[in-house]
């Protein structure tokens, strides 16, 4: 990489030429943008560093979902509420690891935003050192909450279509960052040796349909019919989409079977099941964002039989279903399940 090359274009590059684009722009919504890169940051630094500083391993607790809570997991809540909350420019935060929501440290009545994150996804891969990340997505504050000196629940309970920005980062063979703020979706990669993110995916966009599907097929019998079907026409090939051969990839972390699938295109699922019938991801803090991500690159998110972006979270630990990819892998699994369930 010619870091002295005119083509090089970093983050901070990136986000000052889109503030450009906007005139009478205060900062704000940069200053948002690079306080959540920057905790990322932070958090890549730490998983690189898990083995050699003992954060490898069980916390010896249980967040609020009834999981263990591992000392990464601990480590990354921490840099986010700390890196979020010093920006200022949070009012409130969700994060996977509290049971309510949280004020931010120095938010006050000026700040226009919320956010809500799953600080490291993929819990249970960071033993044996398997890809995992980090999700993100952001609310401006209600117009009946702004000037409040607190925010109110309401401010998290919007539809996903109401984000301003969202995306996730990798933490995998290189660090990646990838967001978008309703204009498109763009991937940076962390350079370490200088510690800036550099864009190296620019306009992302995933295959209208793809060759590969991505689920914990251990739960195969306890799926409704209509996904039983859809994973049978997978393996026939009848999936109508013009692919004869289709392969079943599944790392167990969302984000890095979500990155996969978006630069490679075909399906993650997570359904429903008898024991959890609105499956175990959450609507707000993993679902929304991601599908905002996938729908600003040409792709769908469904729950079954609705469109995951258009669904108001009741509870901030919301679970439902999901199906995230490609537009014609998709369609294809609602309309199996339309007919058989």
């Amino acid at each position: 990489m010619d870091f002295t090359s005119t083509k090089t274009i970093t983050l901070t590059d990136f986000i000052f030429a889109e503030q450009r684009k906007h005139e009478g722009a205060s900062g704000t919504f940069s200053n948002v943008l690079l306080s959540i890169a920057l905790a990322t940051k932070i958090v890549s630094r730490g998983v690189n560093r898990a083995g050699m500083t003992q954060m490898i391993g069980a916390a010896g607790s249980t967040n609020v979902q009834g999981e263990e809570v591992q000392k990464l997991d601990v480590y990354a809540d921490k840099v986010f509420a700390t890196t979020l909350g010093r920006s200022g420019e949070f009012m409130a935060m969700v994060s996977e690891e509290r049971e309510d929501m949280f004020a931010a440290r120095m938010g006050d009545s000026s700040s226009e935003y919320v956010i809500a994150f799953d600080p490291l996804d993929g819990s249970s891969n960071i033993d044996v050192n398997v890809s995992i990340g980090t999700i993100f997505g952001v609310y401006r504050r209600l117009p009946e909450t702004e000037g409040s000196s607190k925010s109110n629940l309401a401010d998290f309970q919007q539809p996903g279509t109401e984000q301003v920005a969202a995306g996730y980062t990798i933490y995998g063979s290189s660090t990646m960052f990838v967001f978008t703020t309703g204009d498109g979706v763009n991937g940076f990669t962390l350079y370490p040796t200088i510690g800036e993110f550099i864009l190296t995916h620019r306009n992302m966009q995933i295959p209208d349909s793809g060759s590969i599907y991505s689920c914990n097929e251990a739960y195969f019998s306890k799926w409704s019919k209509g996904i039983q079907q859809y994973l049978k026409n997978c393996k026939s090939g009848d999936l109508g989409n013009g692919h004869t051969k289709v392969s079943m990839r599944y790392v167990g972390s969302l984000v890095a079977d979500f990155h996969r699938t978006l630069l490679k295109g075909g399906i993650f699922l997570y359904p429903g099941d008898s024991k959890n019938p609105n499956g175990k991801l959450r609507l707000l803090y993993e679902c929304a964002p991601l599908a905002f991500v996938v729908e600003q690159a040409g792709g769908r998110a469904s729950n079954g039989s609705q469109r995951i972006m258009e669904l108001v979270p009741e509870d901030i630990h919301q679970r439902t279903p999901l199906y995230i990819g490609s537009k014609h892998n998709v369609e294809a699994v609602e309309a199996s399940i339309a007919e058989h369930d």
